[in-house]
């Protein structure tokens, strides 16, 4: 059963969420939050597997309850269900901690599939926000051009596919590979880039 804690600072925003979550087989809410401070004492005294966290809320926002949450436990998996309006967010929030990050008008099948994905320690990008993401990192900090010694060509296809913003399923689909071997492909790819997320990935395979 993975056990989910919501925080968002819209009383309607959760119920819909957990009318969902509650629903979806092997998944239940466990408490919810409508501000950072909040969330901080849940998280502490609930011990979710999952806080799918809001990033804009009065008081203590998502960023710091994020930060203090994954602190506290590193284990933590934080889930950031953001708007494009946040962009400006993103990047504060994947360096607090958050494991991935979905669009709030994302479809339901996406939102329960990323929290599955963030339970069994994957990150979850919805691919608009993965290439926004990376896009404003090359605007901003162009990387040197080159490629990766060390890579095989098949950790290359893979960083490649990443760069194009395809999931985990996706990739394994156009490779014609199992999900398992795709997921050892990208620890293998953070391993030897020394990449701590996949929205590094993607950008560091937008510079080559």
């Amino acid at each position: 059963m993975i056990r989910v804690l919501l925080v968002d600072d819209q009383q309607l925003i959760r119920a819909g969420l957990r009318m969902l979550c509650d629903a979806e087989p092997g998944m239940e809410v466990v408490g919810e939050a409508g501000d950072g401070r909040a969330a901080i004492e849940a998280a502490a005294r609930l011990l979710p597997d999952v806080i799918v966290m809001d990033l804009r809320m009065p008081g203590v926002d998502g960023i710091t309850a994020t930060s203090r949450i994954v602190s506290a436990r590193p284990s933590a998996r934080v889930l950031v269900l953001t708007t494009f309006g946040d962009d400006d967010h993103l990047y504060p929030a994947l360096q607090a901690g958050a494991c991935g990050f979905l669009l709030k008008d994302a479809p339901p099948e996406e939102l329960l599939g990323g929290i599955r994905q963030a339970a069994s320690g994957e990150s979850p990008f919805s691919q608009e926000v993965l290439m926004r993401l990376v896009r404003r990192a090359v605007d901003a900090r162009p990387e040197q051009r080159g490629r990766v010694d060390g890579l095989t060509v098949r950790e290359q296809e893979v960083l490649d596919l990443v760069g194009e913003g395809l999931s985990n399923n996706e990739i394994a689909e156009r490779m014609h590979i199992g999900v398992t071997t795709v997921k050892s492909h990208i620890a293998a790819l953070m391993t030897k880039t020394g990449s701590p997320n996949r929205v590094r990935l993607a950008l560091l395979a937008h510079s080559l």
